[in-house]
C-alpha cells in the first residue's frame, strides 16, 4: 500500500486544514475505488469560533449563503492528528483492501461558492461509507467516505460494453 503524505508548503492558518482519501483495491463492482474521508459532524462552536474572513477568498461575503458549503469543506477537514490516527487504524484494518492513501493541506483561502461532501446526496452510484457503523470504529471522529463509483472500471466487463 502507497501511503502518500503532502506537507504544508508554508504554516496553515488553522489546524483542521488536511484533506484524506484512500483508494480500495476492490468496491462494490468496481475497481481502484477513490474514497474521500471527512467529518461529517461538528460542534457548532468549533463553527463560531472560525475567522472565515481570514478562511474564505471573499471575506466580505463569509456570511453570505453562498459561503456556507465553502465552510462545511474546512470543518470537514481533519487535524493533523485525526489524520494520523484514521492512517493508523486504516494501516491496521484494510492494509490489504487498500491500493493508496493520500493526505494533502486544502489550499486556503477556500474558495467561495464550493459544494461540501457533506451536502452530498446518495444515488445510484454515488454513496457514502458510514465508518460510525464499524464495530471496530473507535477513533472518536465523525468520519464518513465520500465515493462515486460511477467513476471507476467495473471489475468484470459485460458483454455488451466489450461488443
Amino acid at each position: 500500500m502507497d501511503i502518500q503524505i503532502i506537507p504544508a508548503g508554508g504554516n496553515l492558518p488553522i489546524d483542521r486544514a488536511i484533506a484524506l482519501s484512500m483508494t480500495i483495491k476492490s468496491f462494490k463492482g468496481r475497481r481502484d475505488v477513490e474514497v474521500h474521508l471527512f467529518r461529517h459532524a461538528w460542534d457548532p462552536e468549533e463553527e463560531e469560533a472560525m475567522d472565515w474572513d481570514r478562511l474564505l477568498s471573499a471575506p466580505d461575503m463569509s456570511e453570505a449563503e453562498e459561503a456556507a458549503g465553502s465552510r462545511r469543506v474546512v470543518l470537514e477537514a481533519l487535524t493533523v492528528e485525526e489524520r494520523d490516527s484514521i492512517v493508523g487504524y486504516l494501516k491496521e484494518h484494510y492494509a490489504g483492501r487498500l491500493s493508496s492513501i493520500t493526505s494533502a493541506p486544502i489550499p486556503f483561502p477556500v474558495p467561495v461558492g464550493l459544494m461540501a461532501l457533506s451536502d452530498m446526496s446518495e444515488g445510484k452510484t454515488v454513496g457514502f461509507i458510514h465508518f460510525e457503523r464499524i464495530p471496530h470504529f473507535n477513533l472518536g471522529i465523525a468520519l464518513r467516505g465520500f465515493y462515486d463509483l460511477g467513476q471507476h472500471p467495473p471489475m468484470v466487463e459485460t458483454e455488451a460494453s466489450s461488443s
